[in-house]
């Protein structure tokens, strides 16, 4: 398998993810700015939209979306827990974490990253996010993981949307709860392995 991705972006989930999963797969840089390879190659002829992740099987078939692909991986790897059984309660909460992290965080963040949002609409964005992030917050109060004392597949893609409020003066020291599920997650193995990958940590 191939995961095409861009430092610090959200493809660092499904980076994380493989990592856990323990399957072989490469790393292929494919930088959102300039959107070619290292090799030179054109990432648009890879995905039409440019966008990251993309994870490609032995056989040539491509996977977008980070929310498919990280369940995908796991399961691939079902001994692994990293996602509940398909057709259970849980795998639907754990669908409703990926959902609420991609619309309510992840796009949440699109403004703040565009050049050409207006000054005066930032403040606005950035009020909505830290009231999502302060829900989270709350719903992480005593539990370990988005999913209670077991890491999941959605834990890897609130790590990474977290990641970002410093780059765009953003403060959210002040939840705890979140500050704590990030220093678990940050000391994982996996999580570290794909940071050094991408150039994150040294």
């Amino acid at each position: 398998m191939k995961l095409y991705y861009s430092p610090g972006a959200c493809s660092l989930s499904p980076h994380i993810t493989l990592h856990e999963s323990g399957l072989a797969f490469e790393h292929v840089l494919a930088s959102t700015k300039t959107h070619r390879l290292l090799d030179g190659t054109d990432y648009y002829t890879i995905n039409p939209l440019g966008a990251v992740p993309l994870l490609e099987l032995d056989d040539g078939t491509r996977l977008t979306e980070g929310p498919a692909i990280v369940q995908y991986i796991a399961d691939q790897v079902p001994d692994k827990k990293l996602a509940p059984a398909n057709g259970t309660l849980a795998r639907a909460q754990l669908q409703s974490w990926l959902n609420f992290i991609s619309s309510e965080l992840h796009k949440g963040f699109s403004p703040l990253f565009n050049p050409a949002t207006p000054a005066d609409y930032k403040p606005i964005v950035i009020d909505r996010l830290l009231s999502r992030l302060q829900w989270v917050d709350g719903e992480l109060a005593g539990k370990h993981y988005l999913m209670g004392d077991a890491f999941s597949v959605a834990d890897p893609y609130l790590f990474t949307v977290t990641n970002w409020p410093p780059y765009v003066g953003m403060d959210i020291s002040s939840f705890a709860h979140l500050a704590a599920f990030r220093e678990r997650m940050a000391a994982r193995p996996a999580v570290q392995a794909a940071m050094k990958e991408e150039g994150l940590l040294k």
